[in-house]
């Protein structure tokens, strides 16, 4: 009897399991010919479509709430330019905050290295838009890339104390370069040319001229070559999304948060703020709205922060730094490779380390110009190999290896 139970029991699973697909198959049959129906305008509805959509009138409602999530999705990532007139006019109100702070932080994103052909993650061509439209993308060596003009804007606006600290979410090195003094940096998510012994205590800092993330991933961190000191494994500094960065420097959250908490005036230049949100430390919820930093946003798309912001500029970071050193009447240094501080900085390999790596080293080179057009490129590029973007391009390789 017990036997008989079990294999009814079976029958009863096997015929459950089949109600439920052919139940998922026939909401799905509904769900497209509600999603045809809609698509036509009203009027060329016949009289049988018409009493679908009052059939399936729950099917219609869920369609059109995902359509306006799908509309303000879109409108979200559109990217948005203020006309001549009121960007001028913004730029005047963001200068007489710049000359009115008494301690001005600035937040920076990938936004603010695009001009040196370093792709950001959510603009139209960003990493994570391209795989999300199941595009492969390669990278080249990113160590080309060279300061750009908002780089050399920020360095001069903190040797002239209008800027106090800088918060970086960029891996690329590129504030350093420009001649930002490290105690006034926070580069929260690491720096590609630094590599670290975390069994010195102190933590020993080595600076390369290369992109040391050659070999390094998530949760990979270790870079092949040794601590010249103690022996121990050299690490690279980068934290990847899904992990939390613990490294006293180059990450700086200290000086971050100390700046957060005495910043009067926040600038934010070309960041998303859909991470930087996240870190509290760095907003000053806990006070009171009129206890605040007053907020000023520079990015062509939306950021979950602009409901916050006193003034949100629609414009790219270069053009709005160059208006703004004009309204301030203050020169813009112009980027020199042979006095690039990395030069001073870097540690030397060891003779049995000059093998240790593939990627072209940084050397002054006279009559350079700034063009790193090919720093970037789409498929058919070189691989990547680990680094900074590994996590998103292994997503989606892992996707497209899926799909076939």
């Amino acid at each position: 009897m017990a036997e008989k139970t079990g294999v009814f029991s079976r029958v009863e699973r096997k015929a459950l399991e089949k109600a439920k697909i052919l139940q998922r198959e026939s909401e799905r049959n509904v769900f497209k010919l509600v999603s045809r129906i809609l698509k036509k305008a009203e009027a060329e509805r016949s009289e049988e479509e018409a009493a679908v959509l009052l059939l399936h009138r729950d099917t219609v409602e869920e369609l059109c709430r995902r359509q306006v999530r799908r509309n303000v999705l879109k409108r979200k990532r559109e990217e948005v330019f203020d006309d001549a007139d009121e960007l001028n006019n913004k730029v005047r109100q963001l200068a007489t905050a710049v000359r009115r702070a008494q301690h001005l932080v600035v937040y920076t994103g990938a936004g603010i290295s695009t001009a040196a052909s370093i792709p950001d993650y959510r603009g139209p061509h960003g990493v994570w838009t391209q795989l999300q439209k199941g595009h492969t993308v390669s990278s080249s060596d990113l160590s080309k890339a060279e300061p750009t003009l908002t780089h050399m804007c920020i360095r001069m606006l903190h040797k002239e104390k209008l800027v106090k600290h800088v918060v970086s979410q960029n891996c690329d090195g590129l504030h350093l370069r420009s001649g930002l003094p490290k105690h006034a940096l926070s580069e929260l998510h690491g720096n590609m040319f630094i590599e670290v012994c975390t069994s010195c205590s102190p933590t020993r800092e080595y600076v390369r001229l290369f992109d040391v993330t050659e070999r390094t991933s998530l949760h990979r961190h270790g870079t092949g070559r040794r601590c010249t000191h103690c022996a121990g494994e050299l690490k690279d500094t980068i934290v990847h999304f899904g992990e939390r960065g613990t490294l006293e420097q180059p990450l700086n959250w200290e000086g971050a948060a100390e700046a957060a908490k005495r910043a009067d005036v926040i600038l934010c230049l070309g960041s998303s703020l859909k991470v930087l949100k996240k870190y509290a430390c760095l907003w000053s919820m806990n006070r009171p709205a009129n206890k605040r930093p007053k907020l000023y946003i520079v990015n062509l798309q939306w950021t979950p922060k602009d409901d916050l912001a006193v003034l949100k500029i629609h414009g790219k970071c270069d053009d709005i730094m160059s208006l703004l050193m004009q309204e301030l009447n203050i020169q813009i240094p112009v980027y020199d490779k042979a006095e690039d501080p990395i030069f001073k900085l870097a540690t030397p390999l060891q003779p049995e380390e000059n093998n240790s790596h593939t990627r072209k080293v940084i050397a002054p080179s006279a009559g350079q110009n700034n063009n790193s057009a090919d720093v970037w490129e789409e498929a058919g590029a070189t691989d990547v190999q680990g680094g900074w973007f590994g996590r998103g391009y292994n997503k989606g390789r892992r996707k497209k290896k899926k799909a076939t």
